[in-house]
């Protein structure tokens, strides 16, 4: 998907990696690790939706919301990581409402808010073999 998209491969690699729903709920603060957040989406506590009013398939396209459902805002796992991800922050192409336990993704996300230490030339070389 990242060679047949536009722009740089490595680039669009890391933002199709970045906006996977486990990795937004992980980024929103709804789980505590990636692993977590993991476990949480077919569980579906988290419900995706899509400025249109319908559930998405594929989140991370911007304009889409994610909310805990009522039943699992009672949860101390979700209620700890949510704690924990005010101090940690969010980026700033996510938004997250900790009182409505809900968050949203108000932007795609740009190499520069990928803080992880990667360089996306090595891995599209490995992939490209």
């Amino acid at each position: 998907m990242a060679d047949r998209g536009r722009g740089v491969t490595g680039e669009t690699l890391l933002q199709l990696l970045e906006r996977r729903f486990d990795n937004i709920v992980y980024r929103l603060g709804f789980a505590t690790s990636r692993a977590e957040a993991r476990q949480l989406v077919p569980a579906r506590p988290l419900p995706r939706e899509r400025p249109e009013g319908r559930c998405a398939v594929v989140p991370g396209a911007a304009g889409d919301t994610i909310t805990v459902r009522e039943r699992s805002r009672q949860v101390a796992r979700i209620r700890e990581a949510l704690e924990l991800a005010q101090r940690r922050g969010v980026p700033e192409w996510l938004e997250v409402s900790a009182e409505a336990f809900a968050g949203s993704v108000k932007a795609l996300p740009a190499r520069a808010d990928l803080t992880m230490p990667i360089n996306e030339k090595l891995v599209v070389e490995l992939y490209s073999k």
